[in-house]
């Protein structure tokens, strides 16, 4: 189980940073103002906000990518504040796909194994599989830089799940996927996240997919969460 408790993290402005239209002047604010949550093993929270809100630096946060000005992160009743991500075993999947350009297909999604120290034949061959059920396992041996912006944020999909992560932290998953598809996975992650028990925080700006996938909604406001259902 995550628990979150008391997280803080402000944002100063750079001194010649512009401010906001309709602002005087760029002036700091909260990201994460003492929040506290708990996502339990299987379980979605679906997490909205305004750009610029927080909600990306707070899944960097948890990830272990960005520190917190203050506050805990506990996983299992383990403080993991301080630790570094490769222990974490979190998986983060960012807008932007995060995918290695020098790697085929088959071998991005089967890092995070390899990294794990599963044999590489064994990670290629579990990554196809995955590949698979995305409808991408004849482009195993394709350049991602080949692929579409779907059929990469597919991949990265992939990835994520293929790790068996303690969290895993979506942010904006579907963002470049059709209709169709994006409402076929949404449905397949979360059947998977429950058969795994894997606890995930589902950042969007698409309130549909929220409830069509979190048990649990907030809103990120001021550093706040205010809850949705």
């Amino acid at each position: 189980m995550l628990d979150i408790t008391g997280l803080c993290k402000r944002y100063l402005p750079q001194p010649d940073e512009a401010a906001p239209a309709g602002e005087p002047n760029a002036s700091p604010r909260w990201l994460a103002h003492n929040l506290s949550l708990t996502v339990a093993p299987g379980q979605t929270v679906a997490l909205l906000g305004a750009s610029g809100s927080g909600k990306s630096t707070l899944l960097a946060m948890l990830a272990g990518l960005e520190p917190p000005d203050a506050g805990r992160v506990c996983f299992d009743g383990e403080d993991i504040t301080a630790w570094p991500p490769e222990r974490r075993r979190f998986a983060l999947m960012f807008q932007d796909f995060a995918l290695f350009p020098h790697l085929n297909v088959q071998d991005n999604v089967a890092f995070a194994l390899v990294e794990q120290r599963v044999p590489k034949a064994a990670a290629r061959q579990q990554a196809v599989a995955m590949l698979g059920r995305f409808g991408l396992a004849d482009r195993a041996l394709s350049v991602v830089t080949q692929l579409s912006g779907g059929e990469q944020q597919r991949v990265a999909l992939a990835r994520a799940l293929l790790s068996a992560p303690r969290l895993l932290l979506l942010d904006e998953p579907f963002s470049a996927l059709d209709a169709d598809l994006r409402q076929r996975l949404r449905g397949e992650f979360a059947q998977r996240i429950a058969e795994a028990g894997m606890a995930c925080i589902l950042v969007t700006h698409d309130e549909a997919e929220a409830r069509a996938m979190g048990q649990r909604g907030y809103r990120l406001v001021a550093g706040q969460l205010k809850t949705l259902w």
